[in-house]
């Protein structure tokens, strides 16, 4: 027991620990099967495990009537989710992990939701170590576990039966090497290969380690002079090991599915009838409202939107996650400005916060791409760039707190303008309570002694974890139980 004490006080130890604990939570208590797709994904695992051979995606594999009817209905114990097969086309490196889970524990569903908690725990380390690598700073390394640890969204998400966790964790960790490779390190380019192999084999998410790579290859050789021999081998050494991984699981998918199809997602665009369309919600709505709806959605839940999409939290919480956004945002252009300014970063720091950038931004791209043909405006699907996010979050919020001042200006300036209009109309509505405490807070935070300072950097992420057991606890359950 001293020991484990003598562990947790290690800070990475303990946000690895309470996240352990809050995600297990989640992975008890959220209701069977109210977790986006996660049917689906299970499904995939039975059929490995019972015929010892990989699925095929069929039509038929999505009866958008019966599952719009099970959703409805909360998944009673007499509606089966057998016909629910749409994810057969996934890669499968996930499900092989998971069916020795399932041949053990007898297809228990709790066992496979812990499976994916344990892979989230793995990427809060790998996570710290990437912005190690960057700064020496190790609260920017804290704060940007501490987010990837404490997004209710994202410990929803890791809690349920999904590929979702591993794509994360292998895509971070060809992140990290990346970083690494750019400080110098040219004697792990073999590990990199697999680790990108082993993404292709996971999830299309994943598939961004390849331009990742190409780009991390041009920035450690920036400025280019010159495609030397050095520099070819840098680049096809790590692909022919991915590719190589690959092969045989594009082959298989151009063999059954044909026409080229290797991802198999020219099946799984022929299946999802009924899935909402891009061009359906443009013809309805225009183009402004399809975007406002994209921005609003994919915010909530990105941060809490559960179930199947179907259970928000309270406004007032939506509220005070866009103003804590605000804030950091600021701060986090603050720190660009100062940065571009000053240029204070050494010549390696630049070159590996560029490549977050792109990671970002390629999952961001992929993200809207996806949306050019489906309604897929789920904030989930931006978490394969959690790190490089949680990175900038922390980064934002360090600035901001260094601008105390600057910041309780501000909020005291709006306070005063929701004031007047709040007698105005006679109302002092809760966005004057939110706006004023949160002025208040800066305004101590500003003469608070410098050096007990870290108190207030800690204390978004201290929300979080609280936010991740009243969204539990107070929305999840009460919602969605049978």
């Amino acid at each position: 027991m001293s020991i484990v004490l003598a562990r947790l006080r290690n800070p990475l130890t303990s946000i690895i620990f309470v996240y352990l604990v809050m995600g297990t939570l989640y992975a008890l208590f959220t209701p069977l099967w109210q977790a986006p797709d996660e049917p689906a994904h299970y499904n995939y695992i039975k059929y490995l495990a019972e015929n010892r051979r990989l699925p095929v995606l069929r039509m038929g594999d999505y009866p958008h009537e019966y599952l719009e009817e099970i959703k409805a209905a909360k998944f009673p114990s007499e509606m089966s989710i057998t016909p629910i097969r749409y994810e057969f086309h996934q890669p499968p490196l996930y499900y092989f992990l998971a069916t020795p889970i399932y041949l053990l524990f007898d297809g228990e569903l709790l066992p496979l939701r812990i499976l994916s908690v344990i892979l989230g725990s793995a990427l809060l380390y790998v996570a710290y170590s990437i912005v190690r690598e960057i700064f020496p700073d190790k609260g920017l390394a804290l704060g940007t576990a501490a987010f990837v640890a404490f997004v209710p969204m994202h410990v929803a998400i890791t809690a349920a039966v999904n590929n979702d966790a591993l794509a994360e964790l292998i895509l971070a960790s060809v992140l990290w090497m990346l970083v690494r490779y750019i400080r110098g390190d040219k004697k792990r380019l073999i590990w990199l290969g697999l680790l990108m192999g082993l993404g292709l084999l996971t999830k299309i998410t994943a598939y961004i380690a390849i331009p990742l790579a190409l780009s991390a290859v041009a920035i450690a050789c920036w400025p280019l002079r010159c495609w030397d021999v050095k520099m070819l081998r840098c680049l096809l050494l790590p692909f022919s090991c991915s590719l190589l991984l690959a092969f045989p699981w594009f082959v298989r998918n151009a063999l059954v599915y044909g026409d080229l199809d290797l991802l198999g997602l020219k099946r799984h665009d022929a299946i999802v009838v009924g899935q909402p369309r891009t061009s359906e919600w443009l013809a309805r709505y225009g183009a402004s409202g399809v975007a406002r709806r994209l921005l609003l959605t994919t915010f909530r839940s990105f941060w809490a939107q559960f179930g199947w999409m179907g259970v928000l939290v309270d406004e007032r919480i939506y509220l005070a996650l866009a103003l804590l956004c605000a804030l950091v945002g600021l701060g986090f252009l603050l720190f660009v400005a100062k940065v571009l300014r000053r240029r204070r970063l050494t010549a390696f720091q630049a070159r590996a916060l560029g490549l977050l950038a792109l990671s970002a931004l390629f999952t961001l791209l992929s993200y809207l791409w996806y949306n050019v043909k489906f309604i897929q405006h789920q904030g989930r699907y931006l978490f394969p760039a959690l790190v490089p996010i949680g990175l900038a979050f922390s980064l934002g919020l360090q600035e901001i707190l260094d601008r105390g001042k600057l910041a309780a200006s501000l909020l005291s300036a709006m306070a005063l303008l929701l004031t007047i209009q709040g007698l105005l109309k006679g109302d002092l509505s809760y966005n004057l309570v939110l706006v004023g405490g949160a002025a208040l807070a800066f305004w101590i935070e500003a003469f608070w002694p410098k050096r007990h300072r870290l108190l207030f950097f800690a204390l978004p992420f201290f929300g979080l974890c609280a936010l991740d057991a009243i969204c539990l606890f107070k929305f999840i359950i009460p919602a969605l139980a049978p």
